[in-house]
């Protein structure tokens, strides 16, 4: 019986490994990761020959305004009442843990 269930886990294992090495495989033969990285090379050159422009029309330049930032929030009604229960509990455990040692504390200063 608990050959069995081994067997299995192990034929999952097995399975799982060679989906992704097979998916990782595809990526790479496909381009994939070069086409993005090469879209971020694109577009950074873009802002470096905008740059350049500018200096060379004698504008004033920022550098904020030639990077790329994308600050886009993930953020949604699960993730924040994970946070809320998260920042709840770890009020509670704080102060349990704190009055715990005070309880101690007085008990070893009699």
């Amino acid at each position: 019986m608990k050959h069995k269930k081994l067997n299995r886990i192990f034929k999952y294992c097995i399975l799982i490994s060679f989906v992704t090495f097979f998916a990782l495989y595809l990526s790479q033969s496909t381009g994939y990761f070069e086409y993005r990285n090469s879209k971020k090379v694109a577009l950074t050159s873009k802002q470096i020959e905008k740059f350049e422009e500018d200096v060379k029309n004698g504008k004033n330049v920022d550098i904020e305004k030639y990077i790329d930032v994308n600050n886009k929030s993930y953020q949604n009604s699960i993730s924040k009442a994970g946070l809320s229960i998260s920042t709840t509990t770890e009020k509670l455990i704080q102060k349990l843990i704190n009055g715990s040692f005070k309880v101690l504390g007085d008990l070893v200063g009699e």
